[in-house]
């Protein structure tokens, strides 16, 4: 089978076109025939080596950690899933990935993907889904009424978040460019700040929640405009803790996990009508080294899609 791997860390130039075997699949795993996966942040991550302690994969390495493809094999003591079933997942960063034709995942780690939506959408969803719905509600305690600001909204978390947070029904607040305030607003946002002409800080205040995917100043500032044990959720590292404490509010840093549990809840979701996957481009999985490029330049709507049938 192809697969889409690195064999050392660096640029986009490392990433390699490979002929290697299928997979079989453990005791406690399925062989998933991958017919779509996305690509996020932590893949380039991976690749130039920043992820390295977090997750200690073994090289040569095939990124990837979307997979949406149909059941071609199961471990034998796999019992929830058959041959052939429809599955969607975030796989473990740690183990190969999905830029690949067939992967081997854990079968308590997925869920059937949504039947509303065709594998190069459903690819979309998992680990952006996972993300936003986690930060939104494990970690942010999100109740209707609240007000929730949502930093880079466009992007392939904050869409997520967006829909998720006006699904709760919060007073729903993002920060992005003005390219993409009107597209925000169809997707629920009630208010959009364009950052490159207003300061958030000054803006706002009185916000019971802060979605953070940028960190650094936009972390710190995010402190200022919380109500009192307000949260600020951050995916990347809590840098002001000590600044959160004196002002009285939360900062807390997670990493998403996979939940079947929540993969079918967001399935629901997209299978009512009420969430929908944001695509900005679909590329064939060979394409792999322009799309992490297009990827690190953080300009992307929604997600971009590696097509692998």
């Amino acid at each position: 089978m192809k697969a889409v791997r690195i064999h050392e860390f660096g640029g986009p130039e490392v990433l390699s076109i490979d002929e290697i075997p299928v997979p079989q699949p453990a005791p406690d795993e399925v062989l998933i025939k991958v017919h779509a996966t996305s690509v996020n942040p932590v893949d380039w991550k991976i690749r130039e080596g920043q992820r390295k302690v977090k997750f200690p994969g073994k090289l040569p390495l095939t990124l990837g950690w979307d997979v949406s493809g149909t059941i071609e094999a199961l471990g034998e003591k796999v019992s929830a899933f058959k041959k052939g079933d429809e599955v969607y997942g975030r796989p473990d960063p740690t183990k190969n990935g999905a830029y690949a034709e067939y992967i081997v995942v854990k079968a308590n780690i997925i869920s059937i993907k949504p039947t509303s939506i065709g594998h190069t959408e459903a690819a979309a969803v998992p680990l952006a889904g996972l993300t936003a719905w986690q930060a939104l509600f494990d970690h942010g305690l999100l109740k209707a009424g609240q007000k929730v600001l949502i930093h880079a909204a466009a992007g392939g978390v904050g869409t997520y978040a967006v829909q998720f947070a006006k699904w709760k029904g919060a007073y729903v607040i993002g920060t992005a460019s003005s390219a993409n305030i009107d597209f925000l607003k169809r997707l629920g946002a009630d208010e959009v700040i364009d950052y490159k002409m207003e300061d958030f800080e000054t803006a706002l205040s009185d916000v019971d929640l802060v979605l953070d995917t940028i960190g650094g100043e936009t972390q710190l500032k995010s402190l200022t405009i919380l109500k009192a044990g307000g949260r600020v959720i951050t995916t990347l590292m809590p840098e002001f803790a000590a600044e959160a404490k004196a002002k009285n509010v939360h900062l807390t840093g997670f990493m998403a996990q996979s939940i079947p549990d929540q993969l079918t809840e967001i399935a629901t979701l997209i299978d009512s009508g009420k969430v929908k996957p944001v695509i900005e481009k679909v590329l064939p999985f060979t394409s792999a080294r322009q799309a992490q490029t297009e990827s690190e330049q953080g300009h992307t709507r929604g997600k971009i899609v590696l097509q692998v049938i």
